[in-house]
Formats: C-alpha cells, structure tokens, sequence
C-alpha cells in the first residue's frame, strides 16, 4: 500500500450528508493507522468485517488500496451510510462493499475485523460481543482510537471476549488494539437492555450505542416538566429520538396521537421501537432510523419535540442542531409547535425564530433553556 496512493483516497472522502465545516473532516489519523496495520494481516481473499466506519475510510481505502475484493459495513449513523455510497461513488468504487446491521450477517466467517473504537464502554461491550459470538474462531479483531478518548476498560471489555489483547505502539496520538484467541458467547445476546424507569414508571430499553442507555438524559427530563403545557397534536413527532422516551411519554399522556420517533442511529431507533414494545405503545408509535426526519412530508406534523445534540463525533459542533432545527420547520404544519430543549450556553433562540417561527422561553434551570417555537399560520 503506497502512502501518498492512500493520503491522496482519504482527503477525497467528504462528510455529506453529514454537517461539513473547516474543523471537521471524513477521516483521522485512527483511520490511516488501523489501514496501516491491517495490511500484515489482510490478503486479496480476506473476509473483512467493519464497524464504526463513520464515512467510509476504512472500507473504500481497504478496496481500493489494500486489494481487499468483498467487506461487509455497519455504521451505526444513517448518515455514514449515506456518506460511504457517495464517496464510493466520487471514488468509483462501484462494488465489492455491503453495508450490514451488527450481527451473524455482518460477522458470520470474518477473518478480519477494523474497528474505530466506540464512545463509550457500553458499545463496546456490545460490538465486542458479538464480534466473539459470530466472527471466524481464527478471527483478529484490530480496534483504533485516538488516545485521548481511550482507556483501561476498553481493554477490559475485550479482555472479556479475546483470551489475547495487546495494545501496539501509538503514532500520530492514536492507537490500536489487537485482539485475537475469541472467547465463544454463551448465552443470549446482552442488549438491548431493558430497565423501569420508576419516576416515569416506563421501561426503558437501550443498545449499547445508544446516549445515556436506559438513563433519563436532564435534558429530556426537564423538557418532560413541560408536558402537560404541550398541545394535543394529531402527528407528534419525537426527533432524535434516543431510546424514544420523549415519543412513549407524549404518546401515554395523548392516547389519540399518531407519534413518529425518529432518530439518525439505527441503535437508537431499535431502542426507541423496544421501548415503544415494552410500554404498549407499538401500535401507536412509529420508528424511524432517517436523518433529519428526510423522508417524512413538508406539513406533515403538528408537534415536534427535540433535545438536540451538541457534538458531531468528538467536536463540540451545534451544526446537528441547527440542521434539526431547519428540518422541523419544514415538516411542521401552519400552527404547528416545535418544543426544544437545549444547553443555554447555545443560543439557539435567534435561529428558531428565523427558521420557525416567534418562540417563547417556557422554562430555564441552572443549565437547559425549554422554548417553544410556533410556525405562522393557522393550526389545522
């Protein structure tokens, strides 16, 4: 694999549909390491699994540069996906890429497995597993991060899976992991998770992915201080749905409302829609993995509920926001309300009234700001 070959693919990979700017790229030096690396352990008739592959880095490089003929994707961001199909084709890398949920499908007879290390303890612990449950006895599994985001308990958590970890020397502040020797799974598969939420007396259920798991985000718990304020809609929509409590607790509270959770993580939206099962509430509750609710209509909603993020991967970045925000004026009928929920340090207020409609600060604590946001016009 040539370096200039390989640096030249990776700055032509872009973001979109994702949120693009100056300060954020498709790709990082984790990227190139574990490309790097994988090269003494991949030949042409490799059967190569990826996961967490957030805008096709590690797929398309290892096609087009490492002579890899098939590989089979998951990223958990519908975004990603969309990002991977349209670099692949800015590459005109036409084949050879199947993008898979994690799972027996994804894994089943892997030799080789790269892995962008996950945020967090709990989607390792998940991705880990099921690596060890469906991957190739022989299987090596090659897990980068970028060193400030990593810690013990990652190698930890793979200790669980693989009788052999080792950490490799780090380059250009990231590192990887190398662990082989998979431990068989035994029982059945340890997510989702579900737990009783007492104070909301909802169970909760959550992949390993998911923020907060089965946690309630204060946020959203804040944002539920406002839910008797909130008006009877015919379509409520719950957007970025996380594990859809906004979407259970809305639709327990108006048993008449068709409401559509929606979120860009296709953990999230397998959360949201066990949630929805656990409570009773599938037949009223819609789940939707989309990204900026997309493929729902212009006018199609009469409520829309929103606890936006403020990071894009590691970067602090209100862009995800501002995105959810333009697309909720667009889905909202005339009279329709958006109810956000956001850090005051954001300054959101300025945009929501541009982009819907007059807003109104209905709350504020010591660190979320509740508005509500009305788009001009009559409600149907």
């Amino acid at each position: 694999m040539a370096e200039n070959n390989l640096d030249s693919l990776l700055t032509r990979l872009r973001r979109l549909p994702d949120v693009e700017a100056p300060n954020l790229q498709a790709w990082d030096a984790t990227d190139k390491l574990l490309l790097e690396t994988a090269a003494e352990f991949l030949t042409p008739d490799s059967r190569v699994a990826v996961i967490g592959d957030r805008y096709g880095a590690l797929a398309l490089a290892a096609l087009a540069e490492l002579g890899i003929r098939n590989i089979r994707v998951h990223q958990d961001l519908i975004t990603g996906e969309q990002a991977l199909r349209n670099n692949a084709a800015a590459l005109g890398i036409l084949e050879g890429f199947e993008q898979l949920p994690l799972g027996d499908a994804l894994l089943s007879g892997a030799d080789v497995v790269l892995m962008q290390l996950p945020k967090t303890l709990t989607e390792l612990e998940e991705t880990a597993d099921a690596v060890a449950r469906f991957a190739a006895p022989h299987a090596v599994l090659l897990a980068g991060g970028r060193i400030k985001h990593m810690s013990l308990g990652m190698n930890t958590v793979l200790g669980r899976h693989f009788g052999d970890v080792q950490a490799q020397l780090a380059r250009q502040k990231s590192r990887v992991l190398i662990a082989r020797d998979r431990r068989p799974a035994e029982g059945p598969p340890p997510f989702p998770v579900a737990e009783r939420n007492s104070e909301l007396e909802l169970t909760v259920c959550a992949r390993g992915a998911v923020f907060a798991g089965t946690r309630l985000d204060i946020g959203t718990r804040f944002l539920l201080t406002f839910l008797a304020d909130m008006p009877q809609a015919g379509h409520a929509v719950d957007l970025g749905c996380g594990t859809g409590i906004l979407a259970a607790m809305y639709a327990r509270a108006h048993p008449g409302t068709k409401v559509t959770a929606t979120d860009q993580s296709a953990a999230a939206a397998d959360s949201a829609r066990a949630t929805a099962e656990a409570n009773g509430l599938a037949a009223q509750i819609t789940v939707l993995q989309d990204d900026a609710m997309g493929s729902l209509p212009d006018n199609s909603a009469d409520l829309i509920l929103l606890n936006p993020p403020f990071h894009l991967g590691a970067s602090v970045h209100a862009g995800a926001g501002l995105k959810m925000i333009r697309a909720a004026a667009r889905v909202l009928a005339p009279g329709g309300q958006l109810w956000t929920v956001y850090n005051s340090h954001l300054h959101y207020l300025p945009t929501l009234e541009r982009s819907v409609g007059p807003t109104r600060v209905a709350g504020r604590n010591a660190k979320f700001t509740v508005v509500v946001s009305t788009v001009p016009g009559t409600r149907r």
